[in-house]
């Protein structure tokens, strides 16, 4: 059993990250953070992700158009997702979904590109890196709908939705990812859920550069600080430390199943 924190989202390409990148990567590793899962969430940007891949053996990549991008690239097909997961450390699809707080882009848009993930997330059998803001009815149709057309592994990331949803979902078999939100002090329906979330279908995550956790609250968010996520997660449970870290890399892996661990990474019984 690894010994060792996951970041199952960030966003390593991004700005306030991406021109420090071996600064940043260092300090996770230096916190105990073994593995890093950067989200793609524009097919233009796809390469900037690839590359942080081949770049470092302790980051893993996805592929997809986050609903922001739908308008602008509309017309994202299953094919040109699928085509990106080629290579070995391309390991998950997404981000996708639905943002009806934002409406960045018009709703049919969105749910053209979410249902085109869907379709390359039954293709390939990665997991569907889910976004959702303020669009719970929706989202939990269009999974209903579809997982009864054919199977496929979803996770919710960053879960601020409601306590119905989450019971909905997770009835689905998705798994949860808690972000920094779950810190603040305002959070306190998101914590009643986040207690809850069964040990198997649980992950975290920092959604790095935005949403740093309590203490470090308004600044630069890096995957290392995942760890005050993770321990306000395992206190909130009435966990240790130790058993949510390897409860949670154990959950990573299992659901990001074409992920190798990194071989010089210690493991433990």
């Amino acid at each position: 059993m690894t010994d060792y924190w996951v970041d199952s989202h960030c966003h390593l390409n991004y700005k306030g990250l991406a021109d420090r990148t071996d600064e940043v990567v260092g300090a996770a590793e230096a916190a105990g953070v073994g593995c890093m899962l950067s989200i793609n969430t524009k097919l233009r940007e796809y390469d900037e992700v690839l590359a942080l891949t081949e770049r470092y053996s302790r980051v893993y990549g996805s592929v997809g158009v986050h609903p922001h991008e739908a308008e602008t690239e509309q017309g994202t097909a299953a094919e040109a997702i699928v085509a990106r997961t080629k290579t070995d450390k391309i390991v998950g699809i997404g981000e996708t979904g639905l943002d009806y707080y934002y409406d960045n882009a018009p709703r049919d848009l969105q749910k053209a590109n979410f249902y085109a993930h869907i379709e390359a997330a039954q293709d390939t059998g990665l997991p569907l890196i889910i976004h959702t803001r303020d669009a719970d009815e929706d989202c939990a149709q269009i999974l209903t709908d579809t997982l009864k057309k054919a199977p496929y592994k979803p996770l919710i990331h960053c879960f601020t939705a409601s306590s119905r949803f989450a019971d909905q979902v997770l009835e689905m078999g998705a798994v949860i990812s808690f972000s920094g939100i779950v810190t603040f002090k305002s959070a306190r329906d998101l914590q009643a859920i986040a207690a809850r979330v069964p040990e198997d279908r649980i992950l975290v995550e920092t959604d790095s550069p935005f949403l740093a956790p309590v203490p470090l609250r308004g600044k630069i968010c890096e995957p290392g600080y995942v760890i005050h996520t993770a321990k306000f997660l395992a206190e909130l449970r009435g966990q240790s430390e130790g058993s949510l870290r390897r409860s949670t890399t154990r959950n990573f892996f299992a659901l990001f199943d074409k992920a190798v661990p990194p071989p010089e990474l210690t493991t433990t019984a």
